[in-house]
This record gives structure tokens, sequence and C-alpha cells, in this order.
């Protein structure tokens, strides 16, 4: 298992339009992929329930990643939050 901490720059935390490209992008790794904020996670091939998260800027998440492509996955995942959040 991969785990990385991120803390949101975007000044509208997790917005729709990200998140959707997100989805899409996480549906083409083999691994799972969660965020997790506090008591709340969500993977990150479940739209509204990463939207329900409620992540705001300044808010950390942290983003695990498991599975037979983890490391590439982990990598690719680390690269878009850090561009898009």
């Amino acid at each position: 298992m991969k785990e990385f901490k991120y803390v949101i720059q975007d000044p509208v935390g997790i917005h729709a339009r990200p998140a959707g490209i997100l989805v899409k992008g996480a549906k083409n790794f083999k691994s799972t992929i969660t965020f997790i904020k506090g008591e709340k996670s969500a993977k990150a091939t479940a739209l509204m329930k990463l939207m329900g998260m409620g992540i705001k800027q300044g808010d950390e998440v942290t983003i695990q990643i498991e599975g037979e492509d983890e490391e590439v996955c982990a990598a690719a995942i680390e690269k878009f939050v850090k561009e898009n959040f």
C-alpha cells in the first residue's frame, strides 16, 4: 500500500470539474484509491461520495493506493492532486 498526505490548495476545495476528471482517471487503474479526511473516506471512483466529503481549502487529506499497479498509480494520482487541488 502507498499513502501520501496533501493539504488542499484550491480556494474552492475539491469541486466538480477536477473531481470528475479524477474519477475518470482513477478508473484506468487496477489499484483502489481512497481519499480520507478525518472519519470520512471515499473511493476515487465514487464522484458523489468524494464530493460529499466537503473537502475545503486548507484541509489535509490522506490518499491511500492499494493494488497491483500501486507504484504507477500513486505517482499519477499525486501529480494530479498537486496540479488540480
